[in-house]
Parts: structure tokens; sequence; C-alpha cells
């Protein structure tokens, strides 16, 4: 068998923000990359363009999809961005960039997706385009998530975090109600979403979570979100080094992933995620 350390990966869950590439340049960020055995790596950049320069460096791994955060604070009024839904249907026309998010809609801040013209906007974008979206929600139950998949059946979506807050029999309800769906467990570690471990002190999955991703092995993808410190988002007087501590993040992956059944590691860590972002 395989070394844990060197299972080929999908990252599908990775940021290139101005604030990170003040600390790791692109050529470092791809070698971070090679290094750690990714064979496709999901950048969203802020600004967009940041992940073309990731792109440029290493097309055969980096998949870039469409930010439309251009600085930070931006990922809580995003749906107040009058000309926002053009922008990303021009930068998706360009043939550059492969989805579009990360999208969040966190309570608070979020409109209801229904009666938010630019989020409808988007999805409408994604689904002529064929291109998956990736979302971040962070309520207790499904019904957020579900409003949005079951009414959208024609875009792919990725939750990301697996809904953050959502438990085991939320996300199920999720898989059950919506096949367009697929789970990223991306930031579930010991760092992060610390009140809802999907993983025990062995780096095990806990068993509803083990026997949810046996039950739906196709649909869960992994990813690092290499941001750090942990505790500050989009801090505008302190550098990211998340790329420094990717290595730490996919670890985490690969060894609750260790635990499963070879085909379903297989799907779970690199296959589901091409499906989903490269599936010509």
């Amino acid at each position: 068998m395989q070394a844990v350390d060197q299972l080929p990966v999908a990252d599908a869950h990775l940021h290139y923000k101005w604030n990170q590439g003040e600390v790791t340049s692109p050529a470092e960020a791809v070698q971070a990359l090679r290094d750690n055995h990714v064979r496709l790596a999901v950048v969203t950049g802020t600004p967009a363009e940041r992940a073309l320069e990731l792109q440029a460096l290493a097309p055969d791994i980096v998949v870039p999809i469409y930010g439309v955060y251009r600085r930070g604070g931006d990922w809580y009024g995003w749906q107040g961005r009058e000309g926002l839904v053009d922008e990303v249907r021009e930068a998706l026309a360009t043939g550059r960039y492969h989805g579009i998010g990360e999208l969040h809609l966190i309570g608070g801040f979020a409109a209801r997706w229904n009666r938010s013209d630019v989020l409808k906007g988007l999805l409408e974008v994604a689904a002529e385009r064929d291109v998956p979206v990736l979302v971040h929600t962070e309520f207790s139950r499904a019904e957020p998530t579900l409003s949005i998949c079951k009414a959208r059946p024609q875009n792919r979506l990725v939750l990301a975090h697996a809904g953050a807050a959502l438990s085991p029999q939320e996300v199920e309800r999720v898989l059950e109600a919506c096949p367009n769906v697929w789970m990223d467990l991306s930031a579930r570690d010991p760092w992060r979403f610390i009140s809802f471990p999907i993983s025990g002190d062995d780096g095990r999955l806990l068993p509803a979570w083990e026997a949810l991703v046996l039950r739906w092995p196709e649909r869960f993808i992994i990813g690092s979100d290499a941001v750090w410190p942990v505790d500050r988002l989009d801090a505008w007087d302190r550098a990211d080094t998340g790329w420094e501590h990717i290595g730490d993040f996919l670890a985490f992956h690969r060894r609750w992933a260790s635990f499963l059944p070879e085909d379903v590691r297989r799907k779970v860590l690199l296959e589901n995620a091409v499906r989903v972002f490269r599936p010509d």
C-alpha cells in the first residue's frame, strides 16, 4: 500500500489572496502543491486574477474558479454589487475560469437566495456555462441549502465545509434530496469548526461521518482551505501564511481517509473532485 503521506489528492478548496501573495509567491505555492502530491488544485483568487498566476505556472494541476471578492470584507457584501453578474459572465466566457466561488451565504449577511437577483443571476450563468458553484453556508439546519439545490437542479453545487455547522443527519438530508450537490470537507479539521468535529483523537472519522461517507462515496471531496491564522478572516494588518500549512491540512484528510476501503478512499481524495471540476 502507498504511504499515507504520499496518497495523491485533489485539493478542491484553495484560495490565493492578496495577503497570501505577500508571503507566498506563485512559484512557492505551486511548489507546495507538487511537494504535497496534489494532482488537481481548485483555486479561487482574491482578486480573481490571482488564481490565474498559479494556473500559468501549473496548468496540469491548477483549475481556477472565478472569485467574486476583490478585497477583504467583500465576502459579506457581494450580493449588493451592481454589475457582478455581467462581470462573471464575461470572465467565464474567456474560458480561463471553470467555476464560481466561494460564495458566502451566512445568516445575518445573506439575503434569501430567491430574493437575491445577484445570486440567481450567478446560478443562471453557471448553468449556462455548465460550471460548478462553491457555496459556503453556516446554518444549523439544511433548509437554506435545500431551498437552492432543489430549485436549481441544473446547477452543480459544492457545499463548502459540508455546511460547516451541519450534523451528519442534516448533510444526509441534502445528499438524499439533491443529487447535484457534493460535500467539501475542507476546514472540518482540528483547527477550524472545532465545535462540529468530524474526526476523533485517533484521526479516524467519527462513526456517523464514516458511515455517511461509506453510504455516499461519490459525493464527498476534500480540500485544505489553506488560510492561517485561522482566527483572523482576511485581516488587513496581517499576512496570511496558509500556504505554509497546506501539508498539515492535507495530512488530516489523508489520515481519516486511510481508514476507508481503498476504492472509497480513492474517490474521496481524488476522483470525485476530478469529475466535478474536470468532467472532460
